[in-house]
């Protein structure tokens, strides 16, 4: 627990009745009340629901891994209705909340101008829900910047109502649908909303994250460093278990009759310290190189976005070589393009590589557990090195490259301190 003057934080306590006396306190009078899962129930979100009301300093609260469901969220955000309420930021992330309760999140808020973040990931709102939300979205005293739908169970079918929000809300700046299969098809219609509108949104992602404790080649590098520490500081691999992760962490699910998580791989048996709450299938995006050409588009035409994370699908080398199309136009003004796990291959380098020279606003590129060998980074690293090409991170986990090639990068980073290889 982390406690001050003006935050409580509380992660991963359940909480006894005397517990619970002892915060009620706090919960009238600090800026920022983060409960991530504390085994709060229903009956807790009245308690919440009367601090709440009291609380006119409050701009943050996290309840994020509660098992609150629709009437918990709805008597919480009933707290939040009083005049004085100044909230900023609202998680409801993996809170059991459904698309039924979807429609008196859409009715709060058209009654809270100061909220700008609100995380609504790992609930099964789908498209019925969504569209509720988008209602709520579009009122103009909702001045939402960021919102976070990860593992929402939306379909191409959410992007219209979505494409709307950013058509009506210039101010708009983050969007996250990562892990829905939302296809090319709502690829096709996020990218025309984008385009039709001036909207500013800076960041837009939509990978296919792993689930389980390990969410990405960047997380799995501690696995890789490990392996990495066996076979010496001169030797690269690309590790197959850290950069594949989700091939484990899918065969993770709910065992029969509710037991609670069950592991297929190796001998079955519960997993201690995890929540069946917080156990969630991975699933794809399903992009192809097909949905390239759409995202070039806004790339190039959009002077607004900054980030663009599309990891893990199978956008191909025909994909990257769309794309490069976009970021190589003058109006393109992308600063962080993530294409970790997207099945490139060396073919893409010569693409990537003139893209580096061309394009002057990128400064992070992640490409990291692709096929790629010393032809292809050879290629990127000779566009690297020129004074015109201002990279400042390459990020390439979990890829094999040679002895004589890892002496090029150590040398290319003595050579551009401003550059970071990240491997």
């Amino acid at each position: 627990m982390s406690l001050d003057i003006q935050s409580l934080d509380i992660q991963c306590e359940e909480l006894s009745d005397a517990r619970w006396a002892e915060l009620l306190p706090l919960l009238q009078q600090c800026q920022v009340v983060r409960l991530d899962d504390c085994g709060l129930t229903e009956a807790r979100c009245k308690d919440i629901s009367s601090a709440l009301r009291v609380n006119p300093a409050l701009a943050e609260l996290n309840l994020r891994s509660n098992e609150l469901g629709d009437v918990g969220v709805h008597c919480v955000l009933q707290g939040l209705q009083s005049p004085s309420c100044k909230i900023q930021k609202l998680s409801l992330q993996n809170c059991c909340l459904t698309g039924a309760g979807c429609g008196v999140l859409s009715s709060t808020l058209r009654t809270l101008p100061t909220l700008q973040e609100l995380h609504l990931s790992d609930n099964l709102l789908g498209d019925a829900g969504l569209q509720l939300l988008c209602e709520g979205l579009l009122d103009p005293q909702c001045r939402l910047e960021k919102l976070q739908l990860e593992y929402c169970n939306l379909s191409a079918a959410s992007c219209k109502p979505l494409a709307s929000v950013l058509r009506a809300k210039p101010d708009f700046k983050e969007l996250t649908v990562s892990n829905n299969d939302i296809n090319e098809a709502g690829v096709r219609v996020l990218c025309q909303g984008l385009k039709d509108s001036p909207c500013q949104l800076e960041a837009l992602k939509v990978t296919e994250e792993t689930r389980g404790g390990v969410s990405d080649s960047r997380e799995a590098a501690g696995l890789s460093s490990d392996l990495q520490n066996c076979l010496g500081p001169r030797t690269r691999c690309r590790c197959p278990l850290a950069g594949r992760l989700s091939d484990v962490f899918a065969q993770v699910h709910v065992g029969p009759s509710g037991e609670g998580p069950v592991a297929a791989v190796g001998q079955p048996g519960p997993l201690p310290g995890v929540s069946p709450v917080c156990v969630h299938r991975v699933k794809s995006c399903s992009f192809t190189a097909a949905c390239c050409s759409h995202f070039s588009s806004v790339l190039a035409q959009n002077k607004f976005l900054l980030e663009l994370q599309i990891s893990n699908n199978r956008l191909e080398d025909a994909g990257v070589q769309e794309l490069c199309q976009g970021l190589g136009q003058p109006g393109s003004v992308l600063r962080v393009l993530w294409l970790a796990d997207c099945d490139v291959s060396d073919s893409s380098c010569s693409s990537l590589a003139a893209t580096l020279l061309a394009n002057h606003s990128l400064r992070e590129l992640d490409l990291s557990n692709n096929c790629l060998g010393d032809a292809g980074i050879l290629q990127l690293v000779e566009s690297v090195r020129q004074p015109g090409c201002l990279l400042e991170q390459l990020v390439l986990y979990d890829i094999y490259w040679s002895e004589e090639m890892e002496d090029r990068l150590q040398a290319l980073e003595k050579d551009k301190p401003s550059l970071r290889v990240i491997s």
